[in-house]
């Protein structure tokens, strides 16, 4: 196989008919019940993921933790319904995954509400649904929040999001905790510390602790370390100047997922053993009790259980060779706006020999609609399957209708049977919201 099978979800098998099954449910079959752009989930991949880092929680940190999936990655009630039995909380930044949330039936009680520009609509949305917690953003958040609790009669338990000015070495679009950052309050400039005085002044805001989030695809150990001193050194000084004491933080998610077979071995948690155990040690240092803590897995529980399918349209040979699929940038937007690396596999023919060094382009109208500039197949003909790993993630919640194409549908795959959990879009879906028709 050209590609490593380890980029696959985990119940990922090559058949003796020379193609892909994930699930026991092989591509081709899927492919032609369900027509293509297709994106499939494996049920068995993300709950393994879910539950070794509740585990690895478990057995790292003393204190009392979570595993908060965030929602921003991809979210359906189908997930959270899956997710929901192992105890997991939910990260959500909008009122419409607090939405979602709502229609699974997800206890609320283990939801956060992150953003940093959350609507009154949306703030009154999680008042009224009694969620655990609001990470609050900015002074006017401040404001409003205490003002619309303070109405209902309400004391919201908050977590202040910050700035601790950490350079987590990964791609600038997904940088979030660096000193220059349209999230948090930043320690540095004292903002961080008017936005403690500011909460501590409103009767109706119940300060808990501080949330930071340093970024995404993180694979180096020393940012999240420096982030979690700052926190705590920063809640030392609140102790001393204010009288607050942190209860909770959190030091938020970013952790890696391999999309090519170039990207180096990963272990995510590992990663978060390490940083439980950082937590604990500088909870130690600083004289603080053990604070409850969450941590936010999103991308690297559902990227690796998804895989998105195409169908080859056209092959044409120039300066290179151009493989046309009937998706794109519409669909995965990620390679255009992060400069973001797949590989891919014909899942019809999967062991023929790799002689093609094609470039897999999409059919929508931009030049830069090329979901992989250059990757080794067996040579491609139109009506072939190929098979991108690792696309469970940013790749449908950030999904549109450019060129007003329909978006695709979503099955999930488990014990040899496959389940639509969503339909794909029609040209009537398109219009449906128009007001003149």
């Amino acid at each position: 196989m050209s590609v490593p099978l380890d980029l696959f979800p985990e119940s990922a098998r090559v058949t003796a008919a020379n193609t892909i099954s994930i699930g026991d449910c092989d591509l081709v079959e899927l492919a032609a019940r369900y027509g293509t752009p297709l994106y499939l989930y494996d049920t068995q991949t993300i709950l393994a993921r879910a539950r070794a880092y509740r585990e690895a929680l478990r057995t790292s940190y003393p204190g009392r933790a979570t595993v908060c999936y965030a929602a921003k990655a991809y979210v359906a009630p189908w997930l959270l319904k899956l997710l929901a039995p192992e105890g997991l909380g939910l990260d959500v930044v909008s009122g419409g995954e607090l939405h979602v949330a709502t229609v699974a039936d997800f206890p609320r009680e283990r939801i956060y509400f992150h953003g940093n520009n959350k609507g009154e609509d949306e703030l009154v949305s999680a008042l009224d649904r009694r969620i655990a917690r609001i990470v609050v953003d900015n002074l006017d958040e401040v404001a409003l929040l205490g003002r619309l609790a303070a109405a209902r009669g309400a004391k919201q338990a908050v977590l202040l999001r910050l700035g601790p000015g950490v350079d987590a070495h990964t791609h600038a679009h997904l940088l979030t905790g660096a000193t220059d950052t349209k999230f948090g309050l930043d320690i540095q400039s004292g903002a961080a510390e008017e936005g403690v005085r500011a909460i501590l002044a409103q009767p109706s805001l119940d300060l808990r602790g501080f949330h930071t989030h340093i970024g995404s695809q993180i694979r180096d150990l020393e940012p999240y370390r420096a982030s979690v001193d700052r926190i705590f050194a920063f809640a030392a000084a609140m102790r001393e100047t204010t009288g607050f004491v942190m209860r909770e933080m959190s030091p938020g998610g970013g952790y890696p997922v391999r999309y090519t077979p170039e990207d180096p071995a990963l272990k995510p948690v590992e990663m978060v053993r390490d940083v439980a155990a950082t937590i604990a040690g500088a909870a130690r240092t600083y004289g603080f009790e053990l604070p409850e803590i969450t941590i936010e897995p999103g991308r690297s529980i559902v990227a690796p259980a998804g895989v998105a399918l195409y169908r080859v349209g056209s092959v044409k040979k120039g300066t290179r060779t151009y493989v046309a699929v009937d998706g794109g940038m519409a669909d995965n937007i990620r390679p255009t706006a992060y400069d973001a690396r797949y590989t891919a596999a014909l899942a019809n023919r999967v062991n023929d020999p790799s002689d093609a060094e094609v470039a897999i382009a999409g059919k929508y109208c931009e030049t830069g609609d090329i979901l992989i500039p250059q990757v080794k197949l067996p040579s491609p003909r139109v009506g072939d399957l190929l098979a991108v790993p690792v696309a469970g993630a940013y790749q449908l919640s950030m999904a549109s209708n450019y060129n007003l194409a329909p978006r695709p549908a979503v099955v999930i795959v488990a014990d040899g049977a496959a389940r639509l959990v969503r339909r794909r879009e029609t040209y009537d879906d398109l219009v449906a919201g128009e007001g003149a028709r």
